[in-house]
Parts: C-alpha cells; sequence; structure tokens
C-alpha cells in the first residue's frame, strides 16, 4: 500500500482516537483509517467500532487504550458536578402552596395580566385558554389564574380607575389643552363619539391623551354633538376657557357643533387635501381610466394563478416585485398608489392579461395609461404631506402656513412639460385649498401659530398682515397676565408686589429742577406693559432663524428665560393638532378591541378597553 498523508481527528476528545486519523483528501473526516494497519473503519456517531477494531486486531494497544481511557474517567471524578442541596420539608411544602390573594406577588402577577390584555387587545377570555393558562403555570406554580369574570369585572376597572386619575393629575395643571374629536361606527354598527386632548408640558413636551370613546345613540345633529362635547370635557372637569383650538372634519354637522359652541374649530388639514384632490379629478376621463385600474387589480387579486404570472414577468423584465394595490374610497393616497403600482407594472400586467382571451380587454390602453400619468405626476408630489402633519408627538399646526406656500410656489405651480389634464388638476387643487383656508378667523389663528414658530415667525404671514397679527399677539398677552384681586387691570408679574402692598402715607417732595424737562429715553421701568411686550417680540423676531428640520419646543425651551411673556403664546398655540388623526387613531384601536370574534362588548366596556390601550402605552 502507498504511503498516504495522515492528519488527526479534529476536536477529538477520546484517547481512542490516538491510534485513528484521517487521510488528508477527506476533509470531511467520514472514514478513519487505523494509523497500525492502514485499514479504514466504518463508523456512524460513536467510538465503538474503533474499540472493536483495536481489541481484534492490535490487543497491546487495545490494553493500552483500557489504561489511559480508565485513568481519565479517574480524573474527571475528582472534580464531581456540585450537587443540589437538599431542601427542607418546610420549603418544599411552600412550593406548592398557591398564593393567597393578598399576596404582593400574587397581584403585580394579576396586574401584568390585565395591563396585556389592555395594551395588546386581546380578549378576556384569554385567562381561560389552556395554553394562556399553561404558560403562567410553567413560569410560576404558585399563581392561580383568576377567571374572566374576575379581569372583567374587578381588575380591568380597576387598572381604568388607577389611570384615569393619573391623566387627571396630568391635566390639572395644564392652562391651554387642543383637542381633536371625530365620530365613529363599529363593527356592529354601534355610533361612538371620540376626544383627545394635546397639551404642551411645563418642560416643553408635547403629550396627549385619550379622554373617551363614548357611546353615541343620539342623532349626529349639531345640537347632539355641541352637547356631547360639552358633556365630554365636564365629566373631566375642563373650562372651556382653556381650550385652544378642536380640530374635526370638514362634517357640516361638526362644524355646526364647535360654532353652537362657539370654540374655535380647525379643519383637518388632511381632509381638506383629500377633498380637493377628489374635487380635482372629477373628469370622465379619469374615471374611466381609474375603473379600468380597479379592474385590473381585481383581476390579480382574486386569482392565484395571475399574481404567479406576474411574479415571473417581473422577474423576466426586472421590475419591481410589488403587488397591486385597490384604493380606499376614504383615503385619496390609495388612489395614488393604485395608479402609480399599475403605470410601473404596466408592462408585466399587459403581458399577462394580453395571453389570456377572457382578460385582453382589461389591457389599459395607450390613452388610459396617458390620462394615468397625468393624474400621477399632479398628486403624487402631494402624497407625503397627509402622513407628515398628521404626526401627534410634535409641533403640525405651524406647518400648514408653509405647506399652502409650498402649494402655490412649486408643488402645484404649472410646469411647461405638463399635459393640459395635469394643470387643470393642479388648478382645481390650488383653487380649493385657497378657498378653504381664506376664513378670516382660522387665518388668523394659523398666523399667530406661525408667529410663535421660531422656525416661521412672520416668514408665512400675508406682509400686509404682519404688523396687525403683532398686535394682536400683545393684545392677547396682555390678557394672559395676573391681574390684581378685585380688578380686571393686567398687572405685570415683576409689579405683582408693588400693586398688592398696602398704600403707606405719601410725602410731598419738593420736584427737582430737571423734573420739569421730558426724558429722551424712558426708563425701562417706565415702559408701559404693552411696550414691554413689544419689545420682547421684537427681540424674538430679530433673532436668526433656525432650521425647519429643528424641534422649536426644545427652542423654546432653551429660550423661555429670554422671552418671559412670549413663551406662554407658544405653548398655548402650537399644541394644536393639524389634523383629526388622533381622534381616528381611536377609531382603529377600537377596531381591534370591536371583533367578529367579541363583538357583544358593551358600549361602556369599548370605552374602557380603547382609553387603557392608548393612555396605558404612553
Amino acid at each position: 500500500m502507498s504511503a498516504l498523508e495522515l492528519v488527526d481527528r479534529k476536536k477529538s476528545k477520546s484517547v481512542v482516537w490516538k491510534w485513528f486519523a484521517f487521510d488528508a483528501s477527506d476533509e470531511e473526516q467520514s472514514t478513519p483509517l487505523c494509523k497500525l494497519c492502514r485499514k479504514s473503519v466504518a463508523v456512524k456517531n460513536s467510538t465503538t467500532n474503533l474499540f472493536q477494531h483495536l481489541q481484534k486486531n492490535h490487543p497491546s494497544e487495545w490494553q493500552q487504550c483500557v489504561a489511559e481511557r480508565t485513568a481519565q474517567g479517574h480524573a474527571d471524578a475528582a472534580t464531581p458536578p456540585p450537587q443540589p442541596k437538599q431542601v427542607t420539608l418546610s420549603a418544599s411544602f411552600s412550593r406548592g402552596v398557591p398564593y393567597d390573594r393578598t399576596d404582593r406577588r400574587w397581584q403585580s402577577i394579576t396586574d401584568a395580566v390585565a395591563f396585556h390584555i389592555a395594551t395588546d387587545m386581546v380578549p378576556i377570555y384569554t385567562v381561560e385558554k389552556a395554553g394562556f393558562q399553561h404558560l403562567l403555570n410553567t413560569l410560576d406554580p404558585r399563581y392561580k389564574l383568576p377567571g374572566r369574570k374576575h379581569f372583567g369585572e374587578v381588575v380591568l376597572p380597576r387598572l381604568y380607575n388607577t389611570t384615569r386619575s393619573k391623566v387627571t393629575k396630568r391635566l390639572e395643571d395644564v392652562q391651554f389643552f387642543s383637542a381633536t374629536t371625530d365620530l365613529w361606527s363599529s363593527r356592529t354598527m354601534q355610533p361612538y363619539l371620540s376626544l383627545t386632548v394635546h397639551f404642551i408640558t411645563d418642560d416643553w413636551c408635547l403629550e396627549n391623551a385619550c379622554l373617551q370613546t363614548s357611546f353615541f345613540p343620539s342623532d349626529h345633529t349639531g345640537e347632539e354633538i355641541a352637547q356631547g362635547l360639552r358633556d365630554g370635557l365636564e365629566s373631566w372637569n375642563l373650562s372651556e376657557d382653556r381650550l385652544v383650538c378642536m380640530t374635526t372634519d370638514s362634517g357640516t354637522n361638526m362644524t355646526k357643533a364647535l360654532r353652537l359652541n362657539e370654540w374655535p374649530n380647525l379643519q383637518c388639514f388632511g381632509h381638506k387635501l383629500h377633498n380637493a384632490i377628489m374635487n380635482a379629478v372629477k373628469d370622465p376621463r379619469i374615471d374611466r381610466a381609474t375603473g379600468i385600474c380597479k379592474k385590473v387589480v381585481s383581476s390579480f387579486s382574486h386569482s392565484w394563478k395571475r399574481r404567479r404570472e406576474l411574479a415571473a414577468v417581473q422577474a423576466e423584465l426586472g421590475l419591481p416585485v410589488h403587488q397591486l394595490i385597490t384604493e380606499s374610497l376614504t383615503r385619496w393616497g390609495s388612489r395614488q398608489a393604485m395608479i402609480e403600482h399599475v403605470l410601473e407594472q404596466e408592462r408585466a400586467i399587459a403581458r399577462v392579461l394580453g395571453s389570456d382571451k377572457k382578460c385582453r380587454h382589461l389591457v389599459p390602453t395607450l390613452q388610459d395609461v396617458e390620462i394615468l400619468e397625468s393624474v400621477n405626476k399632479a398628486i403624487k408630489p402631494l402624497q407625503d404631506f397627509t402622513d407628515a402633519l398628521s404626526g401627534e408627538s410634535y409641533v403640525t399646526v405651524s406647518f400648514i402656513k408653509p405647506t399652502l406656500s409650498m402649494f402655490r410656489s412649486s408643488l402645484l405651480k404649472p410646469e411647461d412639460e405638463d399635459t393640459e389634464l395635469t394643470k387643470k388638476i393642479k388648478e382645481n387643487i390650488l383653487h380649493y385649498m385657497t378657498e378653504k383656508y381664506s376664513d378670516p378667523d382660522k387665518d388668523e389663528l394659523l398666523d399667530i401659530a406661525s408667529l410663535m414658530d421660531p422656525r416661521f415667525r412672520t416668514t408665512y404671514i400675508n406682509p400686509t398682515r404682519v404688523e396687525y397679527i403683532k398686535e394682536r399677539a400683545v393684545t392677547e398677552l396682555l390678557s394672559l397676565m395676573p391681574t390684581v384681586p378685585g380688578t380686571a387691570v393686567p398687572v405685570r408679574q415683576e409689579e405683582e408686589e408693588v400693586a398688592a402692598a398696602e398704600p403707606g402715607p405719601v410725602l410731598k417732595k419738593r420736584r427737582s429742577l430737571s423734573s420739569f424737562f421730558p426724558k429722551k429715553t424712558p426708563a425701562p421701568s417706565s415702559l408701559s406693559k404693552a411696550d414691554r411686550i413689544r419689545t420682547e417680540l421684537a427681540t424674538y423676531l430679530l433673532i436668526s432663524e433656525i432650521s425647519e428640520d429643528a424641534d422649536p419646543l426644545q427652542w423654546w425651551k432653551k429660550h423661555e428665560e429670554n422671552f418671559p411673556r412670549l413663551f406662554k403664546l407658544a405653548r398655548k398655540y402650537i399644541s394644536i393638532p393639524a389634523t383629526s388623526a388622533p381622534s381616528e387613531r381611536l377609531f382603529s384601536v377600537g377596531g381591534g378591541v370591536v371583533t367578529c370574534h367579541r363583538a357583544s362588548l358593551k358600549p361602556d366596556a369599548v370605552d374602557r378597553l380603547v382609553f387603557l390601550a392608548k393612555n396605558l402605552q404612553m
């Protein structure tokens, strides 16, 4: 036998491998060879065959191997693994005894289960499912899980009361707040009225809270909604005087309700933009083209074979692997996404549908494609604004003015390469938005909010109205200043002690000669309250602008001491949400609570569960 190049086994532990190795070409080391006789030995998952080979063919080496293995075993036995300590009899009994319901451990686990039910929106009957009970029993055998009745009637109501008390405490020290509201019907067609509040804390954090998703069986008239909203604020001891503005949709009943209550109202920017786009694309040609899009999407969504063929053609043509999506009537962005995907996959769609005689008529024509491209070019640049202005954790209201300005100057400005249809759509959208935001009261509200945002200040205010808005700010700041008890006269904070002090004897002083001449520059202490505010406002407007990406709340937190009067106006106005999305998000939570598996929940339980799901996550 020719000489072989042998290599030892990798990571070998058994002593038997001292007499066995592998051919260097056997990279997987699957067939060991005896170093003494060069014979191969078949092995699977043990070294038994190796020991038997030595015993049969090499007795002396086998005896040496046995001796070394015995010695290795004694060495391992010299350091035995630590033995578990013997458990006392009393400890054994205590481990098997269930927790008492007054035990802190039992209460903490029960509260954790309630938190899971509330925040993850799982049915209460989860506590009676075998898998959930097995999980808790594995984690802690001493914990005995209560039934669904205990959670529904005791634990969750207690958690609701505790959370409500915390929210109430947060709202006690809030001087001004904004709100959003909307109406919603559950899966069982039960109507609900939502209410959220938004405010800026003393530490300049923009916070929000869900107040209610209350059952609203009354007619949805302006009068009934107005009363329902008043009842909602009263139930939380929130004074109407502290309400800065309430953001709602564009429904006539909502608008009327706010007008009846004489509350400031800002209509949702998202609803305005949706209505503007839907009105702008009312055209028979567009209706036909979008109708073709819907039929194309439907033909693929109802056939897994066509979807498979579409994926194959996408790979062949190098197109993005995107699924076709249909539109939602209440979301204009879904229509734009549907059109964009159909245009993107046009070649793949034509090949798949064109090969099927039954669906060949659905292939979009060149005229349809041209119309869809015109629509997509007009509305695609507006896609991100609804989502950007729907946030709750950052300032949004002051962005409305800059957004409208951007619409006019660039996004909706006709371009030379635009088709006539694209130009018409842009013109119609811009006309609608300009008209809806031309109301003097709403325009003034947006101007004040823009003024109080250090990123914009007077940049987007009509130059002819800048001085009026500044005086409007001065007047309101005067009304926000402290007053002397028993009067309605505003008093500067720094003069409060002087105004409230008891008058002493008046001593007649002889006037000096210089007192008969007017002073050229009045001393700071002689400035009127209004002039002090004007000076502070002028200083604020002279400071260099900050980046539009900066956080205005952090800016005010840093400069609050520099503007001891002006910051109050900023804290009041820039908390207003630009859209009613916060209320609509409550309906998304409500959809997760009222499901087909628990459609019989009572309205009070729905309100309680939605409240917990939203407020426990904050």
